[in-house]
Formats: structure tokens, sequence, C-alpha cells
């Protein structure tokens, strides 16, 4: 998984009258916990911004006044209206210390059964896992060429070396549906088979007329 830097600053004072005073200056309170011990600063909010507006989930290279820390944004609180972030919590990351984080799942390939017309649905784009962090990828890349209609990917169907995927095994993440302009899968393949044989006859016919003599 990808890591951005940030800076930050320690907080000198603590409180809800404080923590206003530093957003009124685009400054964010935060936490970091997990090591040692907890320790409050600030980042500065655009800069916080830039990261959380992204799909993509990364690790947080964080420096507060020359003391670096490996992170990862376990929770951001939010103002019910503005959506300004009001406070972050970071979590200390360890590499030798199981991590749980929700991932993006990324799709490649075309569906046989999306070519035949079916519909796909995505129940799942996003899938909780737990794995040291030198295992956790930037996202769960799914192939979805061999799906035909009707069938599916589950979370108990997923196997990537060193993760453990969270949830119920049963859990749809992409399967391909059945819609009104849909070919079934098997029922194409044996019309194109079908077809094949017919012009085979038909070749075998004609040359057989071609060699009949002449009355």
């Amino acid at each position: 998984m990808k890591s951005v830097a940030l800076s930050g600053d320690k907080r000198a004072e603590r409180g809800s009258s404080n923590a206003n005073i530093l957003r009124k200056e685009e400054k964010v309170p935060c936490v970091i916990y997990g090591g040692k011990e907890n320790i409050h600063f600030t980042v500065n909010e655009v800069k916080f911004n830039k990261i959380i507006n992204t799909p993509e989930v990364y690790f947080i290279d964080l420096d507060v006044e020359g003391s670096k820390f490996k992170a990862i944004i376990k929770d951001v609180q939010f103002h019910p209206v503005t959506d300004r972030v009001l406070h972050i919590d970071f979590l200390e990351v360890s590499e030798d210390k199981a991590l749980t984080v929700k991932i993006p799942v990324k799709l490649t390939g075309r569906s046989k059964g999306v070519a035949n017309g079916g519909t796909l649905k995505t129940p799942k784009n996003i899938l909780a896992i737990s794995g040291l962090p030198s295992a956790i990828p930037e996202n769960i890349v799914i192939d979805i060429t061999d799906l035909k209609i009707g069938m599916s990917i589950k979370v108990g169907d997923l196997d990537f070396p060193g993760l453990t995927f969270l949830g119920a095994d049963n859990a749809v993440v992409v399967g391909v549906k059945m819609s009104r302009i849909a070919i079934e899968d098997e029922e194409e393949e044996e019309g194109a088979e079908g077809a094949e044989g017919e012009e085979g006859a038909e070749g075998e016919e004609a040359k057989k007329e071609e060699a009949a003599p002449a009355e």
C-alpha cells in the first residue's frame, strides 16, 4: 500500500474552546494512539483534505515536530452540516502487528455474462480485511472475465496471501444478474455450434451436387 507524508504540530492546550480556535486557523485536532503513548497534535486542514477526498487508502508517514510515526487513519469526525473535518484519529502501525482496514475493490476483465446482456451487480465496493502491513494492498483486484449470468464471487471465494477477509463468507462481492436483453451463455454457445454444423452440412451437399454428372 502506498504511503503519503503529513506533518503536524503538537497541541500545547486541549479542550473544545482551543479546538475551535485551531479550526479557525485551518488546523485539525488529532490524536495518534497504539504506541507507547497517545500524542495530541494538529495537521493542516487543506493538506489532509487532499488525502481524505480520494477513494485510495494510504499509510500515513507522520512527522510531529521531529517525532516520526507510520500510521493509518482510523476515524474521522465531520461536521454534520458543513462536512468539515473536526477531528482525526490515527493508529500507529507496527510491522509485526496485524491491522484491520477497509480496502476498495477493483474489478478487471469483461464478464462473459455482461457481454451477453447481463447486469453487473457490485454489492460490496469496499472490503474489511486483516493482515500485516506488508501484506495489505492498495485495493482488492478481482478478475470477472469468467463470470457468466447467474454467477457471483463471494467473500469466501477470495484468496489473497497474508489476508483474512472479515464478514460473512456468503456475502456477494460481485455478480451478474439476468436482464431482459440477456442471452443465456449456454444457449449462445450451443447456437454457435449448431450454426457451424449447418454450414458444414450445406457445404457437403453443395460439393455432392458439383460432383454429380450432368444428365
